[in-house]
């Protein structure tokens, strides 16, 4: 097992199994190596479940190649050009107005939208079908009309866009797939 120790300006000592199998250890700076050994070696347990349990995700989706951060930057660069061309396509349709628009490359949403009207989409909505990506600026826009997941907020995107369940059933069946090819935050790094 590959043990990765970082220190830490926290008190406290952490664990983290990373998607590769490495074990990634968070350390107070002012902690001995044989007092984060024995804490390692008191959640062994926990260790080798969990780390079974990455080994069978990966193994259920397959070998994961995670994205090199030239490809991501390319991604990035490309939503950046295409993401805001579906924005200002789908802003007067929907009847609103927005401020900045951030990509980024996130683990865990497709997009947001804040109360100050800006967005942010996830880079990796370039790998998913153009229409999948649609309804997603889509579903952002109609938060400007409605901060929250009502029938209301659901009234105006399907009169957008009707296929949008379609597509969320898409997301859902595949979006995890796309998101587990990020590489984790510090992942090829020794500690972040």
């Amino acid at each position: 097992m590959n043990i990765n120790i970082c220190s830490s300006r926290g008190k406290s000592i952490s664990i983290e199994v990373r998607k590769s199998g490495e074990l990634l250890v968070r350390a107070p700076k002012w902690m001995p190596r044989s007092e984060i050994d024995k804490y390692i070696e008191s959640k062994s347990e926990w260790i080798e479940k969990t780390m079974e349990a990455v080994r069978l995700r990966e193994e259920k989706e397959g070998v994961i190649q995670y994205f090199t951060e030239t490809e991501l930057n390319h991604l990035v660069r490309l939503a950046k050009r295409t993401i805001p061309q579906r924005v200002a396509y789908y802003a007067p349709i929907v009847g609103v107005d927005y401020n900045r628009i951030t990509i980024r490359k996130q683990q865990t949403r497709w997009g947001s939208c804040t109360g100050s009207g800006n967005l942010n989409f996830n880079a990796l909505l370039l790998m998913a079908p153009p229409e999948v990506l649609d309804s997603v600026v889509v579903h952002e826009l109609c938060h400007r009309l409605q901060m929250n997941h009502s029938k209301a907020f659901y009234k105006e995107v399907y009169r957008v866009f009707p296929d949008y369940d379609r597509c969320d059933k898409w997301l859902k069946e595949n979006g995890k797939k796309l998101l587990l090819r990020l590489p984790q935050a510090g992942e090829n790094n020794e500690c972040r």
